[in-house]
């Protein structure tokens, strides 16, 4: 077999992949002599294989055309492999976000991570294929020590940030771009899995918005359910409602109103997730603006979706036509919410 010339490639982050018998592999002793290779060659190895990746393969035709069109980053479909799901991640001009330029950077990731269990970390060889259509073999970039990557919620892909010079890439003496089309492939072994335990990651916003939403209760007295809701409003990425329990709740009940902040949707959020917020409910004063005012800081959570007061205002001063809570049978709550954090399970 024939090997590639090892002087066109460059890396970044490092792969890894247990030898395979069809393969002539390059070690670091082979390649020493070239310096562009950059400072981590002793942990890579390049080999020729005449077989077709066993997981996955990529074809891309027009491959110029995500350059022209500006598709800077191409996701492969899922694949299984080893139980779990993978894709390949490939930046046509490299990864700006990793400052790449003149190179093409292609990664391994994990797909469907949402599926996994809390604590998941999942430890591969992998390796990486780029088909040279002149000679009909894939040119293999690995580990060349068999080196494991660990995937995990914080690190989802591992792979190249230098897979290949884009000069080197367009040269068709290469056989890698031939008539605009290239084919890509990976190969992927689980060796471990396992749960950590649990976690989480606490983001606080920086100058966050105060959002006010205005409740407008018509007819106030025919209000019949325990529990009314407002429209729903957002702040911070969540829905939330004010509820009023007309007829009172808990030790409030038959004396005051009750008024609290709830998300709207708590059952949306991920196990473990939290977001703290100030908030104020006011009922206004339609008369005289003497408005009623309950302010409070929570950790809101799918176990505890709403926060508030039981015995907000009596009845007596609510129903007071001189305290202007209610005023031809309306009455207006307002409520202004402000989310400083949210906290998610890692």
């Amino acid at each position: 077999m024939e090997v590639m010339p090892p002087q066109i490639f460059g890396f970044a982050e490092p792969v890894c992949e247990r030898p395979q018998p069809q393969c002539t592999c390059i070690t670091t002793n082979s390649v020493r002599n070239f310096a562009a290779m950059g400072d981590e060659i002793d942990r890579f190895a390049l080999s020729i294989s005449g077989a077709s990746p066993t997981h996955y393969t990529v074809k891309i035709n027009s491959f110029s055309l995500l350059l022209k069109n500006s598709v800077e980053k191409y996701e492969t479909g899922d694949f299984e492999a080893g139980g779990y799901k993978w894709k390949l991640v490939l930046y046509p001009a490299g990864n700006k976000s990793k400052n790449v330029k003149e190179h093409i950077s292609v990664y391994l990731a994990m797909a469907n991570t949402s599926s996994l269990q809390l604590g998941w970390e999942v430890y591969a060889v992998f390796r990486l294929f780029l088909l040279d259509q002149n000679k009909d073999n894939f040119l293999i970039l690995q580990d060349a020590m068999g080196a494991e990557r660990r995937f995990h919620r914080l690190k989802c892909e591992w792979g190249f940030d230098e897979f290949i010079p884009i000069k080197a890439f367009n040269d068709a003496s290469n056989g890698f771009l031939l008539e605009d089309t290239c084919v890509f492939g990976a190969e992927v072994f689980v060796c471990k899995e396992r749960s950590t335990g649990k976690g989480e990651c606490l983001s606080m916003i920086k100058d966050a918005p105060s959002i006010k939403h205005v409740w407008r209760i018509e007819n106030f007295s025919k209000l019949r359910s325990e529990c009314c809701d407002s429209q729903v409003f957002n702040s911070g990425d969540q829905k939330w409602k004010i509820q009023l329990y007309p007829k009172g709740r808990r030790h409030g009940t038959g004396t005051h109103l009750a008024m609290y902040l709830a998300l709207a949707d708590s059952a949306t959020l991920t196990p473990g997730s939290k977001i703290y917020a100030e908030f104020t409910v006011r009922l206004l004063d339609q008369v005289q603006a003497r408005h009623i005012a309950g302010k409070a800081n929570f950790w809101f959570s799918a176990s505890n979706p709403e926060s508030g007061w039981a015995r907000y205002v009596s009845f007596a001063y609510f129903n007071n036509p001189g305290n202007g809570c209610l005023v031809k049978d309306v009455c207006s709550v307002e409520a202004e919410v402000t989310v400083h954090g949210v906290s998610n399970a890692l």
